[in-house]
């Protein structure tokens, strides 16, 4: 009995922690699919970054920008110079 519940404690315990959960950035971002870089900087001033790691590639910007992978990728088609950042500015 006590070989059982310690098994199906352990299978809990992995079921629980393999189900990826949204960041708490990306659980409040609305993922919209926007037409253009000027609609989309009205939201997000410095533009979409796929992950905080990623580099500019372009010149100097002036605003940091909102990561969110969710977004970035509903968005992947206004990343021009192909950074990873959408609608840098």
């Amino acid at each position: 009995m006590k070989r059982i519940s310690i098994i199906l404690l352990a299978f809990g315990l992995v079921l629980g922690f393999s189900t990826s959960q949204p960041t708490e950035a990306e659980a409040k971002t609305k993922i919209v699919q926007y037409k253009n870089c000027t609609a989309l900087n009205k939201d997000y001033k410095g533009g979409v970054a796929r992950s905080a790691k990623v580099k500019n590639k372009g010149g100097k910007t002036k605003y940091k920008p909102f990561v969110s992978k969710a977004l970035y990728d509903a968005n992947k088609k206004l990343d021009r110079d192909k950074d990873f950042i959408a609608c840098e500015r």
